[in-house]
Parts: C-alpha cells; sequence; structure tokens
C-alpha cells in the first residue's frame, strides 16, 4: 500500500514540476510580446514627440523670423527718418548762414546811414543852439524862462476851460438825474413780480366731521386747555361746520398748533400726554422746515456760501411779518429788486442780490436786544463773515450806519419801493401785534413765570407760573399786580382779563 502512495505522490510531484515549467514558458513569452509591444508604443510616442517638436520649433522659428522682419522695417523707417530730419537741418542751416550773411551787410549798411545820421543831428543841435541864442537875445528871456511863461499859460487857459466843462457837466446832470433816477426805478420796479402777501392773526383747520370736535374738546375741556396750554394758541371749536379756528398773532405758533392737531387726528390718540409729545414733535419738524425754507430760497435766488445761521434766519423770516407785509417775500422781492438796479448800474447784480435778501435777518434774531433791527442785522452778517459792502448795506438800509458802498443806496432804495408799493403794509396790524408783544413780555418779567400767551385779540392774557416756585397766593398777587401794571403802562381797547395758571403735577415711575 506504501508503495503506492510513494508511486502516487512522485506522479504527482513530477506534474506539478511539468506544470511548473510549461507555465513558466507561456510567462515568458507573455513577458516578451508585452515588452515587445511596450516598445512599439514608445517608439511611436517618440516619433509623435519628435514630430510636435519639429512643428514647435517650426513654428516659434516663423515667429521668430516674422518678429525680426518687423524690427528690421521699424529701423528702416526711423533710419528714413533720421535721413530726413538731417536733410532737413543741413538745409536750415544753410538758409540760417544765407539769412546771417545778409544780416551782416544790412547791419554794414546801418551803421553807416547811423553815422550820417549822428552827423546830422550834431548839425541840427548846433543850427538849434544858435537859433536860440539868437531868440534870446532878441527877446530878452532864457529858454526855461520863455518855457515856464507857456507853461503857465497853457495851464490858466485849461483850468478855464476844464471848470467851464465841468459847470456845464453839473448843470445837466441837475436837469436829468431826477428824470434818470425815476426812469430806473420804474423800469426795476416793471420787471419784477411782485405778490401781495397780507398777514393774518387766524388760522382755519378743517376737519373731516363735527365728531372730531368732541375728541378734541375732550372730557371737561382737559384736552383743548393742554393743547392751548402747549402752543400758546386760542382754539375755537364752535358751530362752523368741518373746521376749528387757531387764532394768535404769532404764525409760528398757529402753525406749530395746525400741524400738532393734524398729528393727533391722524394718530387718533388724544389726550393731554400725548398733545405735549406731539407739540414737541412738532416744533423739532417746524425748525427743520425752517431750515429747509431758508436753502430753498437761496437756491432760487442764486446766493451761495451762506453761513448754516444765516439760512435759518432766512426761514425763519417766513413767519414774520411787518405792517402786515410777509418779511420773506419781502426780503426776495427787494434782492430781485437790487440785482436789476445794480445791473443798472454796472454794480456787481450778485453782491445786491445777496444784501437785499439777508437786509432784514435783524427782525428774526433768536434774542431780541434793544436794538435797531438794521444794526442787529450788521452785527450777525459781521459775525457770520459776510463782505464789508453787505455789512454796512444791511446797517445803513435805515440811515443807522453811515454808507461806504455804492450797493448800501441801492439796497435802502429797493426796502423804499418793496415796503411803498400799494397793498404792501398795513399799519394797524403792525400795532395790533406790537401790543400783543408788549403784554407777553409784562408778564413774562415776574419771577416764576414759565410761559405767558395773549390770546382772544388782547383781551386775555394766559400766565403759567411753576408750581414748585409760586404759590397760590403769590399767582393771585402776581395776576393783580399784572393787571395793575397793564393799567398803568399800556393802551388798549375795551378790558384785559389776566388768567394765572398754577398747575401741580405728580410723577412717578413703575419699574
Amino acid at each position: 500500500m506504501l508503495p503506492i502512495v510513494i508511486t502516487g505522490v512522485v506522479a504527482l510531484a513530477a506534474g506539478a514540476v511539468i506544470s511548473y515549467y510549461l507555465w513558466d514558458s507561456v510567462l515568458a513569452k507573455k513577458r516578451k510580446k508585452i515588452i515587445e509591444e511596450a516598445k512599439g508604443e514608445g517608439e511611436v510616442i517618440k516619433k509623435d514627440k519628435i514630430l510636435q517638436a519639429k512643428e514647435k520649433f517650426l513654428h516659434l522659428k516663423t515667429e521668430h523670423e516674422k518678429f525680426i522682419n518687423e524690427k528690421n522695417a521699424k529701423i528702416s523707417t526711423a533710419e528714413n527718418r533720421l535721413n530726413q530730419k538731417e536733410q532737413s537741418f543741413s538745409q536750415k542751416m544753410e538758409d540760417l548762414n544765407r539769412k546771417r550773411k545778409e544780416n551782416d551787410a544790412v547791419r554794414k549798411n546801418l551803421d553807416t546811414q547811423l553815422e550820417r545820421v549822428e552827423l546830422r543831428t550834431q548839425e541840427l543841435e548846433k543850427m538849434h543852439n544858435e537859433q536860440v541864442k539868437q531868440l534870446e537875445t532878441v527877446s530878452g528871456l532864457s529858454a526855461d524862462e520863455a518855457k515856464q511863461q507857456l507853461i503857465n499859460s497853457l495851464k490858466d487857459e485849461a483850468k478855464t476851460e476844464a471848470m467851464s466843462y465841468i459847470n456845464e457837466i453839473i448843470d445837466e446832470a441837475k436837469m436829468t438825474a431826477n428824470k434818470e433816477a425815476k426812469k430806473l426805478v420804474l423800469e426795476t420796479v416793471q420787471r419784477t413780480a411782485t405778490e401781495t402777501a397780507i398777514e393774518n392773526a387766524v388760522s382755519v383747520f378743517h376737519i373731516e366731521s363735527d365728531e372730531i370736535k368732541g375728541r378734541i374738546i375732550g372730557r371737561e375741556g382737559r384736552n383743548i386747555r393742554a393743547l392751548e396750554a402747549a402752543t400758546g394758541v386760542e382754539i375755537i371749536v364752535d358751530d362752523t361746520p368741518e373746521s376749528i379756528i387757531l387764532s394768535a398773532f404769532d404764525p409760528i405758533r398757529r402753525e406749530i398748533a395746525r400741524l400738532a392737531l393734524h398729528q393727533l387726528i391722524i394718530d387718533g390718540r388724544i389726550h393731554p400726554a400725548r398733545i405735549e409729545e406731539v407739540v414737541s414733535k412738532t416744533k423739532k419738524q417746524l425748525e427743520e422746515e425752517i431750515v429747509e425754507t431758508g436753502k430753498r430760497t437761496a437756491i432760487d435766488l442764486g446766493v451761495h456760501g451762506l453761513h448754516p445761521e444765516l439760512i435759518r434766519m432766512v426761514g425763519r423770516l417766513k413767519y414774520r411779518s411787518s405792517y402786515g407785509q410777509n418779511l420773506l417775500q419781502h426780503s426776495r422781492e427787494v434782492a430781485n429788486l437790487s440785482a436789476i438796479m445794480a445791473s443798472e448800474l454796472g454794480l456787481n447784480p450778485k453782491l445786491a442780490k445777496r444784501a437785499g435778501l439777508l437786509h432784514d435777518i435783524g427782525k428774526v434774531p433768536d434774542d431780541e436786544p434793544e436794538l435797531p433791527h438794521a444794526v442787529l442785522g450788521m452785527k450777525l452778517a459781521e459775525k457770520f463773515k459776510e463782505k464789508p459792502e453787505v455789512v454796512n448795506a444791511i446797517g445803513a438800509h435805515h440811515d443807522e450806519e453811515e454808507m461806504n458802498s455804492l450797493i448800501a443806496p441801492v439796497i435802502q432804495v429797493c426796502d423804499a419801493i418793496s415796503g411803498a408799493r400799494p397793498g404792501a403794509r398795513r399799519e394797524v396790524v403792525e400795532s395790533y401785534i406790537k401790543r400783543l408783544k408788549e403784554l407777553e413780555s409784562l408778564a413774562l418779567s415776574y419771577p416764576g413765570v414759565t410761559k405767558t400767551y395773549a390770546i382772544q385779540a388782547g383781551r386775555e392774557l394766559r400766565v403759567i407760573v411753576g408750581s414748585e416756585k409760586v404759590s397760590d397766593q403769590e399767582a393771585t398777587d402776581i395776576s393783580n399786580e399784572i393787571a395793575q401794571r397793564i393799567q398803568d403802562e399800556m393802551t388798549y381797547p375795551g378790558q384785559v382779563k389776566i388768567t394765572v395758571i398754577r398747575e401741580t403735577r405728580s410723577v412717578n415711575y413703575a419699574k
């Protein structure tokens, strides 16, 4: 059994060896075939790369030859240009040499002529001296004396003729000056379109329905009292359909009350705290609108470079009036008139327009010192670095200052034209507003008084005092004293009711 197994094993081993050699022979053939294929592919790739390199080389060679040819062409062009310049330069040098030779010949000729002229001049001078000596001998005067006599004679004759000419001009100017001045003023007025602006003491506020009137009045009138106290405007709610009347002599107060009412009605919340908040915001909005009005006015008139504070004052002119004439409209009118008149007189129209616009800024200062408005306006313009001609024109337009520029009388005349035209001003309104302002100023002079409002056309004066500074008894005393002073110091129709309001507030916060 064992020999059979061994024989089988040997046979398997021999078979395995034979298989191994056979497999090795097959692998050798495959390796050889793969190597040959790789060599063939390598040859193909090699030939490919060689061909690509040759093509690249030929391409580069072509580009290089093209570049060389372009360079050669540029060099040839530059050489040709240089040769042309060289030829031109040579030609110019030849021309210059020829002209130099010609100039030398001309110079020699001139030198010869100059020598002849000098000789002739010497001869003439000698003859002149001989003649002067003969004249001096005949006249008995020296040349200097004769010359002085002639000069004196000519001076006297010139003075006589000049005085006669000056007198003729003065007489002619006197005869035509008044006529020419009237003609100039008429032409200026005719070329300016004017508007009649009449200032009122009331404004009408329109509402959608009469139901809103009850909400504005509030429970027991608390809303309307709060609105009047915050704005200083008398609010008249009567049977007039769909309208409420706002009465106050100050246009700014009326505008604040109108805008605040409009905002409250849109918002729908109307109560004292909300009223004070809205009035406060409205005052800030109106300040912004004043500045915008000043900027728009300056742009419309072509006046540039104004100081921001002067722009704000120009905007405030919209809410001020003089004898019923709106000051902003008046200032715009004076600016246009001044520019036209300055152009006719040959002066600077831009400078005249600037002075005309600013001439009444002394009427709208933040504080009101006891100075004429022209002098105050002059100081403000000087403070904000305006030109001396503008400053002088503002200060001199009512003769408070001496005029030292030609623009000053132009501004004065145009101010008079604007104010004197028919329908421009009303004395009654001005005196009425002045009386109401005096009423408020009188009450405001007492200690502890925070606000004063003249309402009902000056028939009532409301005085609001601070509760922490004034007691109830002192409020009564203030009312009596103000009434007595009004009787003694002021002139007024009918009677004036003085109402002193002392309101106590208690404020706390829940945190």
